[in-house]
């Protein structure tokens, strides 16, 4: 069964746009006017037990989605095509370029998670680890990877979207995976083209952590940084990531 997705332009270029831990695809929803409908095709994915795959169950691993990601390209009959991840879904970046490496043309990774896993303390871990059964605690965690900049009400309207769109046993069953799994020894020297997006204000996956890790390992990545926006560009910055995605998917054609 392929995982539900939306499709997003007419173009020859095809895309698989990979969400992050807290919501579905349409967190991407204020970028959608910016891109070039008529030379890309995205197709925005949801994981098992999100938005379209809400009712699909899983192993909820970045593994998993990453074979599901090949098998939907497989669908659109995209022999090769470009993927783009956020936060989570930066670590599925990752993986699919990795088990994937001549059909990746090239990789951007949004606020992304490394290869290595979140390399939370105890103590932050479990944060997370309360987040499915407490919206305060999902409040907590979004506030804090703004830098606590944002209304609430744009606070509470994440909270709301991960709740809704995600399956507690999903948002609970991804955890371990993107957050503690490493397999950084194996994508170390990767060379793909990939394109490291971060916020000035995400306060965990800063500039220097991207230098320390995506920019060490990856011999053809880059970084970009975002002025005044923090871990969610596509909702705090949607025209300047539009642009810098699209900038980056022109030049790997």
């Amino acid at each position: 069964m392929i995982i539900g997705h939306t499709l997003y332009g007419r173009g020859s270029e095809g895309v698989i746009v990979c969400h992050g831990w807290f919501g579905d695809s349409r967190v991407f929803d204020p970028m959608l006017p910016w891109l070039d409908a008529d030379t890309f095709t995205y197709a925005f994915a949801d994981y098992r037990g999100y938005g379209k795959s809400k009712s699909m169950s899983g192993g909820y691993t970045v593994g998993e989605i990453a074979s599901d990601v090949l098998a939907l390209a497989d669908s659109l009959r995209w022999a090769r095509f470009h993927v783009i991840g956020h936060s989570m879904g930066g670590k599925v970046v990752q993986r699919v370029a990795l088990n994937a490496p001549d059909r990746v043309k090239s990789g951007i990774a949004v606020t992304p998670v490394p290869a290595c896993g979140a390399r939370f303390d105890d103590q932050t871990y479990q944060m997370f680890a309360g987040a499915p059964e407490s919206d305060e605690k999902r409040y907590g965690i979004t506030d804090f990877s703004v830098s606590g900049r944002l209304t609430p009400r744009w606070v509470q309207s994440i909270v709301r979207a991960s709740r809704e769109t995600s399956t507690v046993e999903a948002f609970r069953g991804y955890l371990p995976s993107w957050a503690r799994e490493d397999f950084s020894a194996e994508a170390e020297g990767l060379k793909t083209p990939m394109r490291v997006i971060v916020g000035e204000f995400d306060p965990k996956l800063s500039p220097e952590v991207m230098r320390e890790t995506f920019l060490a390992w990856y011999p053809n990545a880059e970084l970009q940084v975002i002025g005044n926006c923090g871990h969610y560009p596509m909702q705090e910055a949607p025209v300047r990531l539009a642009t810098l995605i699209e900038e980056f998917l022109g030049r790997h054609k």
